[in-house]
This record gives C-alpha cells, sequence and structure tokens, in this order.
C-alpha cells in the first residue's frame, strides 16, 4: 500500500508499475528516475481513453525488464502534480530521466506511439548495473582469450551465460575458446545455445568457419612433413595448402595467409581456385577488421590485378 508521508516502499518499489501520490511523488519519481525513467500516467476512472492507453503503456514497459518504469496518478485524488505539470486533459502521460521531465504526449496514442515513447526512454537509461556487469565481464575474457589463455575465458563466458543464457558475445567467445582447445565438437554444439535471429549474425559465422577451417586441418600439424615436401618441389600446391591450413589451425593465421597466397600467385586456377576459396575463408574466421584480413586482402588484390 501507498504511505501518504514518502514513496513505494519494500517489493512495490520496484514494481514495474505503481500507483502514485502528490506525496510521494519525489520519491517514486523525481528520486527515482535518477537511476532508471520513469513514465508517470495522469488518469482518473472516468477517462474512457485511459483505460485503453493504460494497459497498452503497462505492457510496454513490463517488456523493458526493469529498464523503465511506471507511476499512476489518479487527478481525482491528486491534484498538486498535475497542476504543477500545466496538466490541461488526460490521459497525459510524461517521460522523466534524471530528475526532470525529457519526454510527454496528451491523449490517446497509436501503438506505434507508445512503443517510441518507452524506447526513447529505454535508450536514455543506458546500461543498467547487470549489464554494464557482464559487459565488463566479457571484456576480461576476450583479453584472457586474446592471450591464449583460454580455460580462463571460457570459465567467464559460461558463467555470462549462466545469467543471460542468449547473450551472443558470451555463446560465441565460449564456442572460440572450444576451438582454440581443438574440441570442435563442443564448440558446435555450443553455437546452437545462439537465438534463432541470430543464426546468421556475423559473430556466429566467424565460428562457424573457424570450426571448418579446423576441421579441414584435421590431423596435419606435422609442419615438418610439409615443408620437406616443398623443399623437394615448390610448385606441390597440395602440400603448400596442406601446411597453410595447419598453419592457421596452431594460430599461425599470417603465415598460413602467406603459403595460400604464395599458391595463387603460382598458379590460380589450382584445384577449381582452392586457394582464393582457403582464402575467404581464412578472412572469414579472422573476421572483416582484423588486421591480418585487410593485408591479407590488400596482397591478393595486388596478385589479381598485377
Amino acid at each position: 500500500m501507498l504511505e501518504l508521508g514518502g514513496g513505494q516502499h519494500g517489493a512495490q518499489a520496484n514494481a514495474p508499475v505503481i500507483d502514485g501520490t502528490d506525496a510521494g511523488f519525489m520519491t517514486d519519481v523525481i528520486e527515482a528516475s535518477q537511476t532508471t525513467p520513469i513514465i508517470v500516467q495522469f488518469t482518473a476512472p472516468w477517462c474512457g481513453p485511459c483505460k485503453t492507453l493504460g494497459p497498452q503503456l503497462e505492457a510496454a514497459v513490463t517488456r523493458t525488464n526493469g529498464k523503465v518504469r511506471m507511476v499512476r496518478i489518479d487527478i481525482d485524488k491528486h491534484q498538486q502534480i498535475a497542476g504543477q505539470l500545466q496538466v490541461q486533459s488526460i490521459p497525459a502521460v510524461f517521460g522523466f530521466a534524471g530528475g526532470r521531465p525529457v519526454d510527454a504526449f496528451m491523449g490517446a496514442q497509436p501503438q506505434s506511439e507508445i512503443e517510441r515513447f518507452v524506447t526513447s526512454l529505454t535508450d536514455a537509461a543506458g546500461p543498467s548495473d547487470a549489464e554494464a556487469q557482464i559487459t565488463e565481464a566479457l571484456d576480461v575474457a576476450d583479453e584472457k582469450l586474446a592471450a591464449n589463455a583460454a580455460a580462463e575465458a571460457a570459465q567467464i563466458y559460461a558463467q555470462v551465460m549462466g545469467v543471460a543464457k542468449d547473450n551472443l558475445r558470451a555463446i560465441t567467445g565460449l564456442a572460440r575458446c572450444y576451438v582454440a582447445t581443438g574440441d570442435l565438437e563442443r564448440a558446435g554444439e555450443t553455437l546452437g545455445y545462439a537465438p534463432e535471429d541470430k543464426a546468421d549474425d556475423p559473430s556466429v559465422t566467424q565460428v562457424r568457419s573457424m570450426i571448418a577451417l579446423a576441421e579441414q586441418a584435421g590431423s596435419a600439424d606435422d609442419h615438418a612433413q610439409f615443408n620437406a615436401a616443398l623443399e623437394a618441389n615448390p610448385d606441390d600446391h597440395q602440400a603448400r595448402h596442406d601446411l597453410a591450413l595447419a598453419l592457421v589451425a596452431s594460430g599461425k593465421q599470417e603465415e598460413g595467409i602467406e603459403h595460400l597466397l604464395e599458391i595463387f600467385r603460382r598458379d590460380r586456377d589450382w584445384n577449381d581456385d582452392a586457394a582464393r576459396q582457403q582464402l575467404f575463408k581464412v578472412f572469414e574466421a579472422l573476421g572483416p577488421t582484423d588486421p591480418l584480413t585487410l593485408k591479407g586482402r590488400r596482397k591478393l588484390s595486388s596478385i589479381l590485378f598485377a
């Protein structure tokens, strides 16, 4: 229940929608909006449009999962704040952020406008504390994976998935850890946790390419035998191709790229353009902005147009 001398308390304080008062406005709206945007709807039992708008707003607010909250104020019982905000008719809706009104509308609105209004406040909210903690944890995991500490990175990615199972960055990060440790089966299984609508996301495609490259390399990790074959015959493109795959699979992507470029330089049509196609797979696995991708593409272009 509402306390006349202040705002909501206990579990009610964090409810997505509460009933407000003039007395509790400072606590429930002004102070609360310093950390979470608050929508204030001025309403009354006799207001027909309010009865339609209210549930629409409440549903939209609930879908934000706590990023925005809502306070309903019955102007028949609480007229002071409505007067200060110069409310002339209802329904009247105000959005508060940082302790002040930042948006408003009067009268019934189409669903699209309601969604826009709530979304604008959601954007104003910025990341929640939980989201900030997840981002910070993922940053640490990325750094550890880049430093070849795959086991430590995997623990962090898995912890994030424990609280945010659909977090794509955690899913692909954990899959990359499995690729790095050679557990390709679990890497593929982990990618399966990606939401269906993210199946073609570049981060998912990138890991999928990493898995495919590692599978192609197979047991081709004996660099010495391939190097020996090339010393005997520099035009042994199959040996050079297998060496390139082995190098990429062992983390020596730049050396692998150079060997694939050398095949293409010597014989563009070898094995139905296999060298260039393999280069594209490596570039996809590295990502479009990786320095090795950019450098490799420039070299490939120079060969093409030489």
